[in-house]
């Protein structure tokens, strides 16, 4: 009995050794630590934070940081990194990048022109260390950015800037670091930068011509391998890691970096976006968080009056430093107070590559002990100043934005797609790009219907469609979208199809084309006519054979007078929330009052689009637009049913008049809804009005 008990309570020995234990203690804190701290105001990581330093080894001992947690902690750490990567808008990036080099170049050399006097005259400490504390003022690590990723606001313009900035001044450091260390062992000479330069150059090729080719090919390949797909993501962001390291940068630059290869290969609404976000937040961010409290001595602050000084100087003048670097972009480039708030906030943090700095200047004997505390304390202020102020400045903008979204006319937020399936074994594409375009408020589920032909066999039909359609589910649940399946009867299709869009309230309806023999066939059947004209709701007809991340671009094709059928803005808005899923640009062929109206709609909206324009008016000859698409080209057609404002006869035939060249094309016919059918008459005459002034 004496040896039960000997052995029972050597499990509860301080610090703990049981993995299963030691696990289970770390789930519970991930679990219940943040919504504490949620119930009295506080941002749950400041909570997780403050967890790891009651049970680190510098506080209670509960648990040592051994090699398991480091390995846990460097994944968390890596994920952070690639998930700004791979969550940035990379046609918002591109429209900022300008700015995010100017609030680099201010986040970099500010703190350097303020931190190298106080260390270099007024600490008294020598050059390559002035240097590498006043790098640790530079740097800053994106903390917070599960925050404004919870949030839901990592697109909006502050975030891509800030993230761009952020990599710019920590690969600046990171490569000062390597000149430092060449420095002051006496080895920076031209084999220096000539190894640097090129290990760097092949890194970059590496990333950015080799990775995604491969990722391409191996998603093709294993396209039902749903699970394999996140293996090999994670393979990829470890693999960049490593071979940051090896080019002599740190591994969070190659996370980073590998998040900006994949960016336009997992799309934001993807199930795999999904996963890589599930387990990012649910595991290994927030032991990361727990960790990095696990480094921090609180006993620092207390073993001397010097050293909390000197603590505190550094890090308000710290503060300081990315305040005036957010302060001076908001100026230059007029944002609101609360962004430049957010840009302060998400650039306050130090913790990795700080402690990379510190810890190497530390063990090369450049920096001594004190410099070492100071260092943690600095980690500690920066880390739940840095989270406060982020949380703050982001549910202000939320609630902003909230409110100028209520002023604008855009699409009903209980919007409900409809997706009338004639052939169960094509609905994955379907889903798939029903799943993309749908908007993320929108409560409505998305609803897949089959409709059984009315014979002598319905109800066995009725029952295996039932069935069959079940299996769907996981596709929406993958995405955390509810999928609503109905299966019904009729005699004919286009007739329950036109009344479930009533019973349901439908918006959008997306039809896949018959797979028949020929190009006419496989796009245009009666059927498919049949169901178009008998229902005035906006269609996406689709004929999808390839990955759409295989696509490069978005072509759109519209008719004169396009912006003057009432479904407009819907197909507008859905096109364009594509192109940015899919982080591809978009091209329209058309008139130019229709991209004047695409213009003044996507500033109104604050669509952000990447349109390119250009003039095409002649349908007699449609075949001509093959000389402007591209293999890899989702090619739109906007149409317009008969007696519809910007019905165009020639687009009767336009099947008929693709080019051999587009057969291999995946296309997309869009038929916009004409009448707004709770004001039928006013709709009409409404119309009429716009299309004599059109013609005036």
């Amino acid at each position: 009995m004496n040896d039960f008990f000997k052995d029972f309570f050597h499990h509860f020995e301080l610090p703990f050794t049981n993995p299963v234990l030691v696990f289970s203690l770390i789930l519970f804190i991930i679990l219940f630590v943040p919504i504490l701290f949620r119930r009295i105001n506080v941002p749950g990581i400041i909570g997780l934070i403050i967890s790891g330093i009651i049970i680190g080894p510098l506080g209670f001992n509960v648990l040592e940081k051994n090699s398991a947690v480091d390995l846990f902690s460097t994944i968390g750490l890596l994920y952070i990194m690639f998930m700004a990567g791979l969550e940035l808008e990379l046609n918002e990036f591109k429209r900022v990048r300008n700015q995010s080099v100017v609030f680099g170049f201010f986040t970099f050399f500010i703190p350097l022109i303020i931190g190298f006097p106080i260390c270099y005259y007024l600490l008294g400490y020598e050059l390559n260390a002035s240097l590498l504390i006043t790098s640790m003022f530079a740097t800053h690590t994106l903390v917070a950015y599960p925050i404004i990723s919870k949030l839901g606001i990592a697109k909006n313009r502050v975030v891509a800037v800030t993230v761009g900035g952020t990599i710019i001044t920590d690969t600046i450091v990171l490569i000062l670091l390597a000149v430092i260390m060449g420095n002051s062992q006496g080895k920076l000479n031209p084999e220096f930068w000539i190894i640097l330069g090129s290990t760097l150059v092949a890194f970059t090729f590496i990333m950015f011509a080799v990775i995604p080719k491969i990722t391409r090919w191996f998603f093709k390949k294993l396209e039902s391998e749903k699970h394999a797909h996140y293996v090999f993501v994670l393979s990829v962001v470890f693999f960049s890691a490593f071979l940051a390291e090896l080019s002599g940068l740190e591994p969070i630059i190659g996370a980073f970096i590998a998040g900006l290869a994949l960016n336009q290969l997992i799309p934001q609404s993807s199930p795999l976006m999904n996963r890589i976000e599930f387990i990012g937040n649910s595991i290994f961010i927030p032991f990361f968080l727990i960790s990095v409290g696990m480094l921090i001595d609180v006993r620092v602050i207390f073993s001397g009056p010097a050293t909390l000084l000197i603590g505190l100087v550094l890090t308000l003048s710290a503060l300081l430093s990315k305040w005036l670097a957010a302060f001076i972009t908001q100026k230059i480039y007029k944002y609101s107070r609360m962004q430049r708030q957010l840009i302060f906030g998400l650039s306050s943090a130090r913790v990795a590559a700080t402690l990379a700095i510190i810890l190497v200047g530390y063990n090369a004997g450049i920096l001594d002990k004190n410099i070492l505390n100071i260092a943690i304390i600095i980690i500690l202020i920066t880390t739940i100043f840095s989270s406060v102020i982020t949380e703050k400045a982001a549910k202000q903008i939320l609630l902003a934005d909230n409110a100028s979204d209520e002023s604008q006319v855009q699409q009903p937020l209980q919007e409900h797609m409809l997706l009338p399936i004639a052939n169960l074994m094509n609905i994955e594409k379907l889903i798939e790009f029903a799943l993309l375009i749908k908007q993320h408020k929108s409560v409505n589920p998305v609803t897949v219907l089959s409709v059984v032909p009315n014979n002598t066999q319905a109800e066995a039909n009725l029952i295996e469609a039932r069935k069959r359609l079940e299996e769907f589910k996981a596709h929406g649940a993958a995405t955390e979208t509810s999928i609503n399946t109905v299966a019904t009867i009729d005699y004919n299709p286009s007739s329950a199809i036109g009344r479930i869009s009533k019973e349901i309230m439908a918006d959008i309806i997306i039809l896949g084309w018959p797979k028949k023999a020929n190009i006419l066939e496989r796009l245009i059947g009666e059927k498919i006519y049949a169901i178009v004209n008998s229902v005035d709701k906006n269609f996406f007809v689709c004929s999808l054979d390839a990955p759409l991340i295989n696509q490069k671009r978005i072509v759109v094709i519209t008719t004169p007078k396009a912006e003057l059928e009432y479904g407009f803005e819907t197909w507008l808005h859905k096109v364009v929330k594509l192109s940015k899923e899919l982080s591809i640009p978009l091209v329209h062929f058309g008139s130019k009052i229709t991209h004047e109206a695409i213009r003044e709609v996507t500033q109104r909206n604050k669509l952000h689009a990447t349109f390119s324009f250009n003039t095409f008016d002649d349908w007699e000859n449609f075949h001509l637009l093959a000389d402007y698409i591209k293999a890899d080209d989702l090619l739109i057609l906007v149409s317009a049913r008969k007696k519809s404002l910007s019905y165009v006869h020639h687009f009767d035939h336009i099947p008929n008049r693709i080019d051999k060249r587009l057969m291999n094309n995946d296309i997309i016919v869009v038929y916009p809804q004409q009448f707004n059918h709770r004001n039928n008459e006013t709709e009409i005459a409404l119309s009429e009005t716009l299309l004599t002034n059109y013609e005036k």
